[in-house]
């Protein structure tokens, strides 16, 4: 038999097997330690005099409250073989999410100091800047600085520059 009842912070709707009743459990849906509650005894139905003198005058309805939507109930079935505190497990990632990390390999960019030159201004710090903010931080393995040569096209003399290597999991 399950004993069925309600989270006293979030309200969440909860079954558990009778067996459980006494110990605690951590709400699935706010995380909050809860005593799982003895189950309740058959009440045997009242008579029509106790009916009667138990009916509550009726109160203007929520439109909001007795729609279809909100009468949708969520049951969460909680097994109590176990422990207590093994009782809630965390949900796993999405597939997509995991479909997307495990995808992630090792990519290089190089970028050259002479590509951040424009019209006479020195963007190569921002480009760089840019560049590591775009991959993250928790993304970046190395960075390393290198000096390279090449032809200048205008003087066609061989000129030495600088520039960054970041290796990056993307």
């Amino acid at each position: 038999m399950d004993v069925i009842f309600n989270c006293p912070k979030c309200d969440q709707e909860l079954a558990v097997d009778s067996s459980g009743a006494g110990s605690e459990i951590n709400c699935p849906a706010c995380n909050t330690l809860i005593t799982i509650p003895e189950p309740e005894t058959v009440v045997s139905r009242p008579s029509a005099e106790a009916a009667a003198a138990a009916r509550v005058e009726p109160h203007p309805i929520n439109a909001i409250a007795s729609s279809a939507a909100a009468k949708v109930e969520m049951h969460l079935k909680v097994a109590s073989n176990k422990a207590p505190e093994s009782l809630i497990a965390k949900p796993l990632a999405p597939l997509e999410v995991a479909a997307r990390e495990s995808d992630r390999r090792l990519r290089v960019k190089t970028i050259k100091h002479t590509d951040c030159i424009e019209v006479g201004h020195d963007r190569y710090d921002e480009m760089v800047s840019n560049f590591l903010i775009k991959v993250g931080e928790a993304h970046i393995v190395n960075i390393s600085p290198i000096n390279y040569s090449h032809i200048d096209i205008g003087s066609q003399k061989i000129l030495t520059d600088f520039g960054v290597m970041i290796v990056y999991k993307g």
